[in-house]
């Protein structure tokens, strides 16, 4: 979940610049206004007349002066850009390539399984919070799924901005395919959890993972948050979390947040925090809460312990599909069994 009111201190990583993290390799902060995350870390890897960039930024004009401005300090600008090799289909890391690919004419590569959520959005810009209201109100909390429509008219970066769009790329990537970058050999890997067709990026020579939004130093990603999300979406990022510790103990280059630190060790603390959330999900059925509402109003949230019910209409949304997710994977664990309840899911012991 987001969390909100981070100290200052916390979002220095957001200045703009081109800063050098590895041999060749470039953090480039693009700004994300009206978005709490504030800003999002691109990549952008040189050597000789190659110039890959990992991610691409929001297609927003901010962005776009903050790439080009970005690039002017590695001697370098837009037109330069070889390739996007683009971490997961979301509009922070997808859509200000599509932009740079009308004027320039640069390839896009994305994992293969974003296939079917680009297609979505492509169809029905909508369709990813069509399908958040629908998990909400399947999971008996239709006042927040109108809440949660009215919040989102009420704030721009839910809403399309003028060069924002979808387009398929130029090629979809698979598991262990390797893009060659003058010297660097960087390797994806797929990581599906925060959307189906999440892909990392591992430069083994320079000893760093560009983990898009699977690994953050602050914060757990959402899951599923997605036009076609699958079944059981948490189990996918806790095999993804888990398949991070069969690699070296890598640099993490994430998305958002301050970069350079061990993927073994935040990797291991996600899981150990998963675990924890299921473990208390557990004890609130335990105690009769049976509805995924109830059990989201039985633990607290945000790093600051949170009732459920002090959070805006997104959080409570996020809050609560994390729930129901936690919930399913109990059940697919045999912890839990599901039942419906005038139309809802509840759940007990099995």
């Amino acid at each position: 979940m987001r969390r909100d009111r981070e100290p200052e201190e916390r979002y220095s990583w957001t200045r703009p610049g081109a800063f050098e993290v590895a041999k060749g390799v470039f953090r480039i902060p693009l700004p994300m206004p009206a978005n709490g995350l504030r800003a999002v870390s691109t990549y952008a890897i040189r050597s000789g007349e190659d110039l890959l960039m990992i991610d691409s930024g929001w297609a927003v004009p901010e962005a776009m002066t903050g790439l080009q401005d970005a690039l002017e300090l590695i001697n370098a600008g837009p037109g330069d850009i070889s390739e996007f090799a683009i971490t997961h289909a979301h509009g922070d890391h997808y859509t200000l390539a599509v932009e740079v690919r009308e004027r320039y004419g640069t390839p896009i590569a994305i994992g293969a399984g974003e296939e079917a959520n680009i297609l979505a959005v492509m169809a029905d810009w909508d369709s990813g919070y069509h399908v958040q209201q629908r998990h909400l109100i399947e999971a008996g909390a239709s006042d927040l799924a109108a809440e949660f429509d009215q919040w989102r008219t009420g704030h721009s970066h839910t809403s399309r901005f003028a060069k924002e769009r979808y387009e398929l790329p130029d090629r979809w990537l698979h598991n262990g395919e390797v893009i060659d970058v003058g010297h660097h050999e960087v390797r994806a890997m797929a990581t599906p959890g925060h959307t189906s067709g999440h892909v990392v990026y591992i430069d083994h020579a320079e000893g760093i993972i560009f983990s898009g939004d699977h690994i953050l130093p602050h914060i757990t990603p959402s899951v599923g948050f997605e036009p076609v999300p699958p079944a059981l979406p948490l189990r996918d990022f806790l095999a993804s979390l888990e398949s991070m510790l069969e690699l070296p103990d890598l640099s993490v280059m994430p998305a958002h947040g301050p970069a350079g630190f061990s993927l073994h060790d935040r990797s291991l603390e996600l899981l150990r925090y998963h675990e924890t959330r299921l473990s208390d999900m557990l004890t609130v059925v335990l105690a009769g809460g049976r509805h995924p509402l109830d059990v989201a109003r039985g633990i607290g949230w945000t790093r600051r312990n949170t009732h459920f019910d002090a959070l805006d209409p997104f959080n409570r949304t996020l809050a609560l599909n994390e729930t129901v997710a936690h919930l399913r994977l109990l059940e697919d664990r045999g912890d839990l069994a599901a039942g419906v309840e005038a139309g809802s899911p509840v759940y007990a012991l099995p």
